[in-house]
């Protein structure tokens, strides 16, 4: 072989080996996205309600076109950190924060209209509705003020367009969540799953949200253990941090003057002292950026979009440092252009059912509508959830979404039921005061749920006070779809009755002792209604507890047959601002069932509640019936009380018919952390009749009320004063009873 051709070879296998060593640094530069600069973490700490000045920390980032390699979060950090490394842009994430109803993210109630019918009556009971398990003799608390039911499908919503990304490096920037084992203390750093599963473990603060358990691991708040997560970026890879501490700071000693303000900075030594020991760690090329939030607290979430310019503030505050990590517009827009497009949503060929209770898996499906071989309806799945969940047995109903998105997909609803249940007690207390006759009563309720597949639910009552009683009842639906049902119950309960003259003045107290027993059978209509007959048997007696004497005692049986339609669409029982409210009850009582006389009688009731802004108008009515005029005593329709002709003492009118139209106005005056408070009017107009022929508006009686209204944990609370024609005038104390008259007394 010649030189010539020895050299040819010789260049030919210079110029392949330097062709492939250029296109591999380039093919790495395109991959790394380094291409010779320092790789750049951002850590996120927590800090609530604080945490939005991350996104102005981030929107300043992007303006000095500051590439971030890595990111790392922990709780509020973790939440903004996830949604951004998921493709979520700043202004995006700005726009979420601001428009989030945080109120309603924080809170386990359903709202009332996803609520089954049948735990919508839960409402017509004074009961506090925040229930503790009871088993084995010992009552058992959540491991969590708030579940976080509503927060864990906020999250799911705003991940779901990378739901298919399961390896945290696949997302658009190499993210970490990181939280604590609260079995070991240990920091748990999470890297790979479920991402709204990660964000929501990582911010499950410790006695306020339910931690949440991932691979074994009972995970609660990352800031417990590793607030600042800066060695968890280095960890990763990267060479430069930009650490964005929010977290509170210690407060002074004169500034500890209260249990609130010493465990709150119980709760900031254990986030600062990690946080400071990180801080130690960065070097003179890192960048410490800590926003001012001055009065923002963690908890002041009512204000989160007041933090995201300061933020922004302090990262132009550090612009000497950031601008060093700058690139080129080129290498910038280069790198946005790679980043992984927000998928649309999946289309779901499966759906299967992850059924952690006592309910049968075919109760859970039936309330589960996705269409197969369609994309997901995220709206739609999200009511579909609240109906679960309104059923008032789970601790969490969770949903995922496995498989190749786009084409195939798995929808997995996994519903968790209450680790405190199923077995519930409830206490309560109501009060009717006039200064005439008080009327004080305090109950408690035992009631076991899920008692079979089919939701079999029974509940028992005792009531104690100036009506004692006792109430027991069960509840059987019949199908999967929890619609038909039988009902059962046996009641005790014993009511003091005033007899009045036309001046108002009470004549007698007669005491009232009613023993009885009901079946019925029906069927709900939907979340908003239900239809029911059944026959109801009651025996008792009226005794004089003072007055007259000489007024003898009577004993009663009552039997009758009834069918009812009841609608309830109201969205509060206690304040309502939408929807309404009506209920038919028809009912024969015959001697063949045990009644003393034979009557038929006929109820029409109802409300509807409309609202502009912070008022609201609540319209409501009553007409009540007897056929021939000829009820039983006990069986007398009454008026009298608070919105109930007020002014007049309550219950002081009773005959055989009786006509009520009402309205209430009423505003929001305020919100007190956890309370709403109103003020309002009444206006009334009825009165009760002796005969069908004597009813007519021409003899109504004119009332009306002003008051002020706390809607309580405990039930509403009214202070109000109620004037009736002739001048005649009430105060009243009110608790646990609301505009519509429920709350009186679970035995009637």
């Amino acid at each position: 072989m010649s030189s010539v051709a020895y050299r040819s070879i010789i260049w030919m296998v210079a110029l392949y080996v330097l062709s492939s060593t250029l296109t591999c640094g380039t093919a790495r530069c395109e991959e790394e996205e380094v291409c010779g600069r320092p790789r750049i973490g951002l850590a996120l700490s927590g800090g609530g309600a604080r945490g939005a000045a991350h996104i102005g920390v981030i929107k300043v980032l992007e303006e000095y076109l500051i590439p971030i390699d890595y990111i790392a979060g922990t709780s509020m950090g973790a939440l903004i950190g996830g949604l951004y490394s998921s493709g979520m842009r700043p202004d995006e994430l700005e726009s979420l924060i601001s428009h989030i109803d945080w109120k309603a993210a924080f809170s386990d109630m359903i709202p009332r209209k996803d609520r089954s019918f049948r735990r919508k009556r839960d409402d017509d009971l004074y009961l506090v509705k925040h229930k503790p398990g009871f088993s084995g003799g010992s009552i058992r608390f959540p491991p969590g003020i708030i579940d976080g039911q509503q927060v864990d499908l906020l999250l799911k919503k705003y991940t779901l367009p990378v739901v298919s990304v399961r390896d945290f490096d696949d997302l658009n920037i190499p993210y970490r969540a990181v939280a604590t084992d609260i079995v070991t203390g240990e920091t748990v750093v999470l890297d790979h799953g479920d991402l709204a599963l990660a964000m929501r473990a990582s911010m499950s603060l410790p006695a306020i949200f339910a931690p949440r358990e991932i691979e074994g691991r009972l995970l609660v708040d990352g800031g417990v253990s590793c607030n600042l997560p800066i060695d968890v970026l280095r960890n990763m890879g990267a060479e430069v941090i930009i650490a964005v501490d929010i977290g509170t700071q210690l407060q002074g000693r004169e500034e500890l003057t209260s249990v609130l303000s010493i465990t709150g900075q119980i709760t900031n030594i254990l986030t600062r002292r990690d946080a400071d020991s990180q801080i130690l760690s960065l070097t003179g090329k890192d960048v410490l950026i800590r926003p001012d939030l001055g009065d923002i607290t963690t908890a002041s979430f009512d204000r989160a979009w007041e933090a995201v310019p300061i933020g922004a503030g302090a990262a132009n505050d550090a612009c000497a440092e950031l601008e060093l990590l700058s690139v080129t517009p080129e290498e910038y827009r280069r790198r946005m252009r790679n980043r992984v497009q927000r998928l649309r949503p999946p289309v779901i060929c499966e759906v299967r059912i992850v059924n952690q209770s006592r309910l049968g898996n075919g109760v859970i499906a039936s309330m589960i509508d996705v269409p197969i071989g369609e994309q997901l309806d995220v709206t739609h799945l999200e009511r579909d959830i609240a109906r679960i969940y309104g059923l008032k047995l789970f601790e969490s109903v969770y949903y995922d979404i496995t498989g190749e998105t786009g084409e195939c997909s798995v929808l997995t609803i996994t519903a968790r039921e209450a680790s405190w249940g199923p077995n519930y007690l409830q206490f309560g207390v109501a009060v009717l005061e006039d200064f005439e006759s008080p009327n004080f009563n305090l109950a408690a309720s035992y009631t076991r749920s899920a008692v079979n597949r089919l939701n079999g639910e029974w509940r028992t009552h005792l009531q104690i006070g100036r009506e004692p009683g006792v109430f027991s009842g069960f509840h059987q639906p019949l199908d999967n779809n929890l619609r038909y049902f039988t009902h059962l119950h046996g009641s005790f309960i014993e009511q003091a009755d005033n007899l009045f003259d036309e001046e108002g003045n009470n004549l007698t107290e007669l005491g009232v002792r009613r023993y009885g027993f009901g079946i019925a059978a029906g069927r709900e209509l939907g979340t908003w209604g239900e239809v029911r007959t059944g026959l109801v048997r009651e025996t008792g007696e009226v005794k004089v507890h003072v007055g007259d004497p000489e007024q003898p005692d009577l004993d009663f049986d009552a039997g009758e047959v009834f069918i009812q339609v009841f609608v309830d669409e109201l969205d509060n029982v206690n304040f309502p601002r939408s929807g309404g409210d009506l209920r038919i009850r028809l009912s024969s009582a015959r001697k063949e069932l045990g009644s003393d006389g034979e009557y038929e009688q006929g109820v029409v009731e109802g409300s509807y509640a409309l609202s502009r802004g912070r008022y609201t108008g609540l319209l409501g009515g009553l007409f009540a019936s007897t056929r021939d005029s000829d009820a039983l005593y006990p069986n007398l329709f009454r008026l009298g009380g608070f919105t109930r002709l007020s002014g007049l003492q309550r219950d002081e009118l009773s005959s055989q018919h009786a006509v009520l139209l009402k309205g209430c106005f009423f505003r929001r005056l305020g919100d007190f952390k956890v309370l709403s408070f109103f003020g309002g009017l009444s206006f009334e107009y009825g009165n009760v009749f002796r005969e069908r022929g004597h009813i007519g508006l021409e003899s109504g009686i004119a009332a009306g009320s002003a008051f002020l209204g706390l809607d309580t944990i405990i039930g509403p609370a009214f202070i109000a004063y109620g004037l009736a024609e002739g001048g005649r005038g009430n105060f009243y104390f009110i608790l646990g009873r609301s505009f519509n008259g429920h709350h009186t007394s679970f035995g009637k």
